[in-house]
């Protein structure tokens, strides 16, 4: 058995071999192919996602009712009226105006084009609910740790309660609230230009509120645990003992050293955002008509699983694959952060 090389050999190592603990982290990081592929997969998605107009032949709301239901690489024939829908007319790719490349809905909508767009929600939920959720988890945990005393044990006991809450139903019942509101017609006051807003952005601004706002506890526990582990160390100390404020510790010293693991754990956290945007969608509460969602077309098309099985598994395998590769990269990061799990893999 080969014996391990003590932590702080290995530190000693990459300090001689002139590497900054972020060069080790990255050297170790690529070590690891699974999480690498992870991290690819997700840069080609997310460039899928800025540039769906240009590698789809139609929009995702386009309806070809003569051929709904289509199986996969089966070609159509179209007018000379419906031609300029398609957004590679007059190119070299026009012959896939007339191909359903991964098959049509029952409303006659291009599979494929629906997929790809779906990127841009789901990409859209794993960026802005993690951000949102970081940024209210980090400056809550933050606050209640460098505080301490009768305010932690006030700011903790309400973090408390609210894990003992279950998510899920909660954001469901302020998914059923907001659509509720939009449905009465209100339109005036803070509740009307909110429900404006979520309209114009496709019922995405509900979902970011509902699942962001709801998944920061965890965040705030981390962060809180970070800062109390750090506010006491020598170098806090000699900051205080120099005369820099609160403010200067907290952002000068305390948030370059507590950054890290909390981004770490976001991106571990981002695959359950994206399901759960996806189990809205699935059950109606989630985005609006037609703006395509994964979970919405799992459910549009599983009640024909035996007959037309694609309409179900295109749009399932692009979320399994999705959240899979965050699944690797995370872990990835991870390891590649914490000097106990380096070369185990």
């Amino acid at each position: 058995m080969v014996a391990e090389i003590p932590i702080q050999q290995r530190t000693e190592e990459a300090l001689k071999e002139g590497r900054s603990p972020m060069q080790d982290a990255w050297r170790e990081f690529r070590r690891n192919k699974i999480a690498v592929a992870g991290m690819v997969f997700i840069i080609i998605v997310t460039i899928v996602a800025l540039v769906a107009p240009l590698i789809t032949p139609y929009d995702f709301a386009y309806q070809n009712l003569a051929n709904n239901r289509a199986e996969p690489m089966t070609g159509y024939v179209i007018t000379t009226n419906q031609l300029p829908a398609c957004h590679w007319e007059g190119t070299f790719l026009e012959w896939g105006c007339t191909l359903f490349l991964a098959g049509s809905d029952g409303l006659g909508r291009d599979l494929y084009s629906r997929v790809v767009y779906g990127t841009r929600i789901s990409l859209s939920v794993a960026l802005v609910a993690s951000t949102v959720s970081l940024v209210i988890g980090f400056v809550y945990g933050t606050v209640s740790g460098y505080a301490g005393g009768r305010t932690d044990d006030i700011m903790m006991r309400v973090v408390d309660f609210l894990y003992a809450v279950p998510l899920l139903p909660i954001i469901i019942i302020m998914s059923v609230y907001f659509k509720a509101l939009a449905r009465a017609g209100v339109s005036e006051g803070t509740a009307g230009f909110l429900i404006s807003l979520n309209q114009s952005m496709g019922g995405l601004l509900f979902l970011f509120i509902a699942i962001g706002a709801l998944n920061w506890v965890g965040m705030a526990r981390l962060a809180r645990g970070q800062v109390l582990s750090y506010k006491e160390k020598e170098f806090v100390e000699a900051a205080r003992a120099l005369g820099a404020t609160d403010n200067q510790i907290i952002f000068k010293h305390l948030m370059p050293n507590i950054v890290g693991p909390l981004l770490i754990a976001e991106s571990l956290a981002i695959p359950g955002y994206i399901f759960a945007e996806a189990v809205l969608s699935f059950i109606g509460l989630g985005v609006d008509p037609p703006t395509p969602s994964w979970g919405a077309m799992i459910n549009e098309g599983f009640s024909g699983l035996r007959s037309r099985p694609y309409l179900v598994l295109v749009p399932g395998l692009a979320l399994s694959l999705f959240t899979l590769a965050f699944n690797f990269m995370g872990d990835g990061l991870r390891d590649a952060f914490d000097p106990r799990l380096r070369g185990k893999h």
